[in-house]
């Protein structure tokens, strides 16, 4: 393992890694093993993916993987709101060009972004999730901290909803921005639909891959911060199933000083 440190920030386990490439690399192999564990004691699994470029070299690595994806069903955290009908901004899409398409899924469950009756796509995504309830979530975080849209102050960690519809942080839609998916925050949907904080933690194991040199400072403060809506990706603290994947880069600030709690090494 390419591992550089690995440590632990209450109960969340984070490794370390040289570069992106490595990261995606390991987190690929730790969920196909999750995978192929949980494929022993149970007939299906069901797993919530992320998109976002964050995830390229993971996802690119997990096609390869000896998976039977047969026995698999997919779902995705989150989507934008009016897109046009076929737009490559939408997570459908992305998620399509990276994993959706490339392997046998037994069933892949896609938000409609294009529904004119969002309470009543709310309701339908949220039938699935119970129909075939997470095994495991594949997530990122955003330059903000946020988990899928759930941005600071958005985030509600005791939510009774599993998908609801919100409207985006400034930072969220500059995000998309910065990473290419649009060319001007001006074009960035106002709203989309998002899985909610305890949707995406009712997985039995959760695995959050954030590389990359923007997303150092949100790696800092889910790490160190006080846990609560300000910082939505901190609830990752509480999770003794969950694994945070960080490159140099991403894991740049977490030495910084501070008067909070670092995180401990072993």
């Amino acid at each position: 393992m390419s591992i550089v440190k690995k440590g632990t920030a209450e109960q969340l386990k984070v490794l370390i890694f040289e570069n992106r490439q490595q990261l995606g690399e390991e987190a690929a192999g730790m969920v196909a093993e999750k995978i192929s564990e949980l494929l022993e004691k149970q007939q299906m699994v069901n797993i919530i993916f992320a998109a976002a470029a964050s995830q390229n070299e993971f996802l690119a690595t997990l096609i390869k993987l000896d998976i039977d994806w047969t026995r698999i069903n997919a779902f995705h955290m989150d989507e934008y709101i009016g897109l046009p009908e076929g737009a490559k901004q939408h997570f459908s899409y992305f998620l399509g060009e990276q994993i959706f398409n490339k392997v046998p899924f037994a069933n892949v469950f896609c938000i409609n972004g294009s529904t004119e009756d969002t309470e009543a796509e709310c309701e339908r995504y949220a039938g699935l999730l119970l129909k075939y309830p997470t095994d495991i979530t594949c997530m990122g975080i955003g330059e903000n901290t946020h988990l899928a849209f759930n941005d600071p102050y958005i985030a509600d960690f005791k939510e009774n909803k599993l998908v609801k519809v919100v409207k985006l942080a400034q930072e969220s839609k500059q995000q998309q921005v910065n990473e290419d998916c649009f060319a001007h925050v001006s074009e960035v949907p106002e709203y989309a639909y998002t899985l909610t904080v305890p949707a995406l933690l009712k997985a039995k194991a959760i695995y959050s891959m954030v590389p990359g040199p923007a997303k150092a400072e949100a790696v800092f403060h889910t790490l160190n911060a006080e846990i609560s809506e300000q910082y939505p990706s901190t609830i990752l603290r509480t999770l003794s199933n969950a694994y945070l994947f960080l490159d140099t880069e991403s894991a740049g600030n977490i030495d910084k000083e501070s008067e909070m709690s670092p995180i401990t090494f072993k």
